[in-house]
């Protein structure tokens, strides 16, 4: 079994088109997946930060090279939107890299 992994945007927003809550919800979960650098300075991954759309809803880019690192975070990103019926959109490798 080959599965691939794709870099996705999770948008604050809910299928049925309702603002995901609390505001913060971008910020709370890039800081779950962030480390403190060595200016002890909170830094978000590479691989997991926080944006936002044209519409102005907070958003989350998870770049799919996070599989690699670490596939139980990819995972329970991807479980977080599933659980929260929040909307995703898929991201070609351009898009979800800095």
């Amino acid at each position: 079994m080959n599965q691939t992994f794709e870099s996705f945007v999770i948008i604050g927003v809910t299928r049925e088109g309702k603002k995901f809550r609390p505001s913060d919800w971008a910020d709370r979960l890039c800081g779950i997946m962030s480390a403190f650098g060595s200016d002890n300075r909170m830094k978000y991954s590479r691989y997991v930060r926080p944006g936002c759309n044209l519409k102005g809803d907070k958003t989350v880019v998870v770049d799919a090279r996070l599989y690699d690192i670490e596939p139980l975070a990819y995972k329970f990103l991807v479980n977080f939107a599933n659980d929260n019926l929040l909307q995703v959109e898929p991201l070609d490798a351009d898009q979800a890299q800095v």
